[in-house]
């Protein structure tokens, strides 16, 4: 009896190990299955961000604040380079006044007054700028001068007003 006892003692553990082999396989190769569809994702996120730094780069190249020779030509004049372009940007936008065309766009507004929208400084020498009367819109290619007291001169360069459609 008590070899009976034993003998399906015996059985019953063998095929409870059975069972938590197999079921401990089956859950390694659903963690594995997970681990590499994370990997796979992992690395695709990671080639969409190497893809927005490469874009970011790009979008970046014409700033001053990107471009060290015109950062460097700046700091040797004696200026910060962070402050004069914030100085620049609002000498710009500081000629937006209501009921007037600011004097650097050399177009008349004809549903409004021309205004300067938006404003990048290219390097130590160049900005370029939106502008827009509400209808009608356009960019200046503008040359800007520091001289040694501070005084920014602006000289429109290339201007284009876009066609209504």
């Amino acid at each position: 009896m008590k070899g009976k006892i034993f003998m399906y003692l015996f059985i019953f553990s063998a095929l409870f190990i059975l069972f938590m082999f197999m079921n401990a396989r089956k859950a390694e190769e659903s963690y594995e299955a997970k681990i590499k569809s994370f990997e796979n994702k992992i690395e695709t996120k990671q080639l969409e961000i190497d893809s927005l730094i490469n874009l970011n780069m790009d979008l970046t190249y014409f700033r001053l604040d990107s471009d060290e020779e015109a950062i460097a030509y700046i700091e040797d004049m004696g200026y910060d380079a962070r402050k004069l372009e914030q100085t620049i940007i609002e000498q710009l936008l500081s000629q937006n006044k209501a009921g007037e065309d600011n004097p650097i766009i050399p177009y008349a507004g004809m549903s409004g007054n021309m205004a300067i929208n938006k404003i990048r400084l290219l390097n130590h020498k160049w900005i370029i700028a939106d502008f827009t009367d509400g209808v009608y819109w356009g960019q200046l290619l503008i040359q800007y001068d520091v001289r040694e007291n501070g005084v920014v001169d602006f000289e429109v360069i290339k201007s284009f007003l876009y066609p209504r459609q």
